[in-house]
């Protein structure tokens, strides 16, 4: 998970730019993250936040590494869903959009005076998934934030999201090669991927996240997924009907038949 990773991998660019806004207090309000699910862009939000929020905390973020320390307060308090200073909107399992009451419950925060003068942060995860009465709320509240409230979008560049609220962000387009992608899952992992997987398996338009999933589900399920073609992958996922019970699977399903149609042919 994300809120989990402490260790940020093949973004130094991007996270040195945005620390350097920071740092000079040039920091916009407004930050949009928009590359393909799985790439690490969640992290990335995290990782900025810890290394704002601990500056001046014991155990503060280790630069050098681009690493949180686990014994960090802001770390602990935003695992735990209480950090005063954070609020994180997310697609709800089971649920098809961000609804609007999750809109509403994040003005409430903003518009509350905070306890201290330090920076607050809002994380809106999976912003393509905002319906039309969740985006026109978020909208007008972005278009004037509170002072020292910023705004950090995290978006699946498969799905559109509307120019209108793109043109209020500053976009960071967020992309791995193939080779990126192998290598930070080996290092997430400690594991080489290759060894792990079958190589009918390994798409080429994967990333981190994808990979990390399907090792997961190889791990939790007692399946050795470097023994099975992508032939016998998919029929052992149809036969077990974890097309209908794993989550990471039933996104995936589709991915992995085309797949398979475009090795055949």
């Amino acid at each position: 998970k994300p809120i989990l990773q402490t260790k940020l991998y093949g973004f130094n660019l991007i996270f040195n730019e945005i620390i350097n806004l920071f740092n000079s207090n040039k920091l916009p309000n407004k930050i949009l993250f928009s590359g393909p699910k799985g790439s690490g862009k969640s992290t990335l939000s995290y990782h900025l936040i810890n290394y704002i929020f601990s500056i001046n905390e014991n155990h503060s973020y280790n630069i050098k590494l681009n690493e949180i320390n686990v014994q960090n307060n802001s770390f602990q308090l935003i695992k735990n869903g209480s950090h005063p200073n954070f609020h994180l909107i997310d697609l709800i399992e089971d649920k098809k959009n961000i609804e609007i009451s999750q809109i509403r419950k994040m003005i409430s925060y903003v518009n509350k005076s905070s306890f201290n003068n330090r920076p607050r942060f809002i994380l809106i995860d999976n912003v393509e998934n905002l319906n039309i009465n969740s985006l026109n709320a978020l909208l007008k509240i972005i278009e004037e934030p509170n002072k020292n409230v910023f705004f950090i979008l995290v978006h699946n560049d498969k799905k559109k999201i509307i120019d209108t609220l793109k043109s209020r962000c500053l976009i960071f387009k967020i992309n791995l090669t193939f080779d990126q992608s192998i290598n930070i899952s080996n290092l997430l992992l400690k594991e080489n991927i290759f060894e792990l997987l079958n190589n009918d398996l390994i798409n080429y338009y994967a990333k981190p996240g994808d990979f990390i999933s399907l090792v997961n589900f190889s791990k939790e399920n007692n399946v050795n997924l470097n023994e099975l073609s992508l032939k016998k992958f998919l029929l052992f996922l149809i036969e077990e009907n974890y097309y209908k019970k794993n989550n990471f699977i039933k996104l995936n399903i589709f991915n992995y038949i085309e797949l398979y149609f475009l090795k055949i042919f």
